[in-house]
């Protein structure tokens, strides 16, 4: 069930709304938490039921463990008992997304023929895996406290941020079902909600759907990468995934709100930014505090001593995993090493005390993010090879009709086989579209910040909201469901 499907809007989500709010008036707390535990796990099944016994399995396993790891006092069985867990939760997740990607390379370098499994991939594993990870650490440190199984386990399957996030923390989101002014209904709460729900929508529906058609024809395997079409492709993929992935955290965030639940922003304005520590500082933002606090962090204290060296040797690792995160393929093992030499080279030029003029420093940011999204999408690291040949003109370059004469070409020395399409230059404007309203316009922060429900903004969401439901007859998964 996605999130931009008529299933979901029209009929499921009505349903868990009004049931939630009704269990509430009428009944105690606990009894509202299960409506939500089963909404979302029916939420979870709808996709493939076969795979709901292993996300109560995690729960399970997990719940148990972390209240073991609270009663136990000795260190060697806490030790044991959290190891214990990280193990398991590390290895079902790499039996799962990693154990192809382990076999293949043990076929190339050994010449063995070890089968693949070609398991299809849990949906929101990499997610609910790392926010068990995340409590599993916080109860080894004594940072979060004991708590109720349904409490667990609305915690790890809440359907809004279930799938893709954004990743949240025990303490941050289960004391808000725990307030009695969050159990009553709100018009404000629920109008916010629904405003950033829309916005999210559009986002998906009309801007990374729109994008997306131009960024898998240019990602085929037998596409024509000239200049332009090949920096249009990169280009339309870069804003593909922003408003694909940004658009899916706003509906998560929005359909929090309609609950008075607040999850955590996951992007603020993230191509504003002007060197590759700031990206990462606005993009996936709860990602990013997730590799700081429980990847970098833990490689700073092994390593011998405290120094910018290793500090720099640990960041570099650190966005290594988190690439190895994304998923099981040398594509993202580079996205990740290519982002981390970013970093390092970051805090070597602030070292430096360099100072780079604005808009430089914006213009290197931003073509350095779209660069490596190119290593993100492709399927095989010849297929970016391929894509940055065609963005460097070495396939070829073809011209947009009107701005050079084949005359004028000629007598430039200049061979161009053919125009570029009407397709592609509609291709350029919309990305132009796309600069302007990531540069331009509000961030779904902002738009909260500011919010008041007015009947200008009410006519605004309508008129989104509209579009949106023209645009559903098409529907398209989120690109990270596949992480």
């Amino acid at each position: 069930m996605l999130f931009n499907s008529y299933v979901f809007i029209f009929a499921f989500l009505p349903v868990v709304l009004i049931g939630y709010f009704a269990l509430n008036k009428a009944a105690n707390a606990n009894i509202s938490k299960l409506w939500l535990f089963a909404c979302s796990l029916f939420f979870y099944s709808f996709w493939n039921i076969n795979y709901l016994p292993l996300i109560l399995l995690s729960i399970f396993v997990n719940f148990y463990l972390s209240n073991l790891l609270q009663v136990k006092e000795k260190d060697s069985t806490r030790k044991l008992l959290f190891w214990t867990g990280i193990g398991f939760n590390l290895g079902l997740l790499g039996f799962f997304k990693y154990a192809d990607f382990f076999f293949y390379n043990v076929n190339f370098i050994f010449s063995t023929d070890l089968q693949y499994l070609r398991f299809l991939l849990p949906l929101g594993i990499s997610f609910f895996t790392l926010q068990q990870v995340a409590y599993l650490v916080d109860v080894y440190e004594k940072i979060a406290s004991k708590s109720k199984f349904i409490d667990y386990a609305l915690f790890v399957s809440f359907f809004p941020q279930l799938i893709a996030g954004p990743i949240v923390h025990y303490s941050e989101m289960m004391p808000q079902f725990e307030s009695k002014e969050n159990k009553r209904f709100s018009s404000k709460s629920f109008s916010l909600g629904i405003y950033i729900f829309i916005v999210g929508l559009f986002k998906k529906v009309i801007l990374a759907d729109t994008f997306s058609e131009w960024a898998n024809f240019g990602f085929a395997p037998d596409a024509d990468l000239h200049f332009f079409h090949a920096w249009g492709t990169s280009l339309s993929y870069m804003f593909q995934l922003y408003f694909d992935f940004s658009g899916y955290s706003d509906m998560a965030i929005g359909l929090g709100h309609m609950m008075n639940i607040k999850l955590p922003e996951n992007f603020n304005s993230p191509f504003k930014a002007r060197n590759i520590v700031d990206f990462w500082s606005r993009w996936h933002i709860t990602l990013t505090n997730f590799i700081t606090t429980y990847v970098f962090t833990p490689l700073v204290r092994i390593m011998p001593k405290m120094s910018f060296g290793f500090m720099m040797l640990s960041s570099f690792l650190a966005m290594t995993v988190a690439g190895i995160w994304h998923g099981a393929g040398w594509t993202f093992v580079i996205y990740g090493m290519w982002h981390g030499a970013g970093i390092v080279c970051t805090h070597n030029i602030k070292r430096k005390k360099i100072k780079l003029p604005y808009w430089f420093s914006w213009f290197v940011t931003f073509n350095f993010v779209n660069l490596s999204f190119i290593m993100f999408r492709a399927t095989e690291v010849s297929h970016a090879i391929n894509m940055y040949k065609g963005m460097l003109g070495l396939n070829g370059i073809s011209f947009p009709k009107g701005i050079l004469s084949i005359d004028k070409i000629k007598s430039m020395g200049m061979e161009v086989s053919h125009y570029m399409t009407n397709d592609e230059n509609m291709n350029l404007l919309l990305i132009i579209v796309g600069i302007i309203i990531c540069l331009k316009s509000k961030n779904s922060m902002q738009i909260m910040k500011d919010f008041e429900p007015t009947p200008k903004l009410a006519f605004k969401a309508s008129f989104m909201f509209v579009l949106c439901i023209f645009g559903l007859n098409k529907l398209s998964e989120f690109i990270y469901f596949n992480f």
